[in-house]
């Protein structure tokens, strides 16, 4: 037998060296299980006892009672609990010491690497000298464990962890509840409000359930209830405005529109469209102004007279 780090065994009591506790047999070789690391009553001399191998803060193989909640191979979601910039990110794995997330295994575009209290699912391996280290889960691994969605899904809103963030879009598991592990989904760029992060939670509505069972989702409600939300946001943006009025326009650029109210150009046209029918709002050149009580007044006629045009 070899005390493989990341492994749980059962070991034989061999000796105890106060002040640091008992050492543990496989027969060939030896590891301190310190009393930092007991569970319940001290052991004694030839007790056997069930521990996780790992290695401690001073890189040391270890022995620990305590349970790891994640071993050697094994898959599990684990909570980033800090952030080192060069380092990577460190995780809650149950023990005395955290898990690693090597800085090769994040995402290259800041924005989308995670933060503390994201949560990251991952394997454990061995680095290149037997230390215990986290590699991030990709499809390879996640696609196994997931269900196919029930078609019930459609138009509803969902919430899961991001599993991987790039340019085109963010992938995520769906949460499964009580059905099973989760669904496999997708949010593409353009349905995204805003940079994603490896292990985010978000909430997302499912817009399209593909033929594999797994689903597209959009952070956005449909056009038709999304355009009164937006429609209301930039009204309150608007009276908040010095004079009641914004440099933004349809001519405005969408990645000024995104950033200023986290919607998309086409999504901005749409609401504003709206707010432009009803007379509550003019353009002029490329900026948006409320109407005056004089426009609202013409406005409201025009439509009083549509309204009679379609009586006929």
């Amino acid at each position: 037998m070899t005390l493989t780090a990341g492994t749980r065994q059962t070991l034989r009591v061999a000796r105890e060296v106060s002040p640091y506790g008992f050492f543990l047999s496989d027969g060939e070789s030896e590891v301190l299980l310190h009393y930092t690391e007991l569970i319940g009553s001290k052991p004694h001399i030839d007790d056997s006892v069930d521990v996780f191998i790992y290695y401690d803060s001073e890189d040391r193989i270890a022995a620990t009672m305590k349970q790891s909640l994640l071993h050697l191979g094994e898959l599990a979601r684990l909570r980033v609990v800090d952030v080192h910039p060069r380092l990577g990110c460190f995780l809650e794995m149950g023990l005395s010491r955290h898990l690693l997330l090597p800085l090769s295994e994040l995402p290259e575009s800041i924005p989308y690497r995670p933060l503390p209290g994201d949560e990251v699912y991952v394997t454990m391996r061995h680095d290149k000298i037997g230390r215990l280290v986290a590699k991030t889960a990709f499809e390879e691994e996640l696609s196994p464990l997931v269900f196919s969605a029930p078609a019930t899904w459609k138009n509803s809103w969902v919430e899961g962890w991001v599993t991987k963030s790039l340019q085109m879009g963010s992938f995520v598991i769906v949460d499964g509840g009580v059905v099973g592990f989760g669904v496999y989904g997708l949010i593409p760029s353009p349905d995204r409000t805003r940079a994603l992060r490896l292990g985010e939670r978000v909430r997302a509505r499912v817009t399209f359930i593909r033929e594999d069972g797994r689903v597209n989702l959009s952070m956005t409600e449909r056009k038709e209830v999304g355009r009164v939300e937006d429609a209301d946001r930039i009204l309150a943006f608007l009276k908040e405005r010095p004079g009641g009025a914004m440099p933004y326009s349809d001519e405005t650029e969408a990645e000024l529109i995104k950033k200023r109210f986290g919607i998309s150009k086409s999504a901005f046209k749409r609401a504003l469209g709206k707010l432009m029918r009803e007379g509550i709002v003019t353009q002029k050149g490329s900026w948006t102004h409320l109407a005056t009580e004089q426009e609202e007044s013409g406005a409201a006629g025009g439509a009083t007279r549509e309204e009679g045009t379609e009586g006929k």
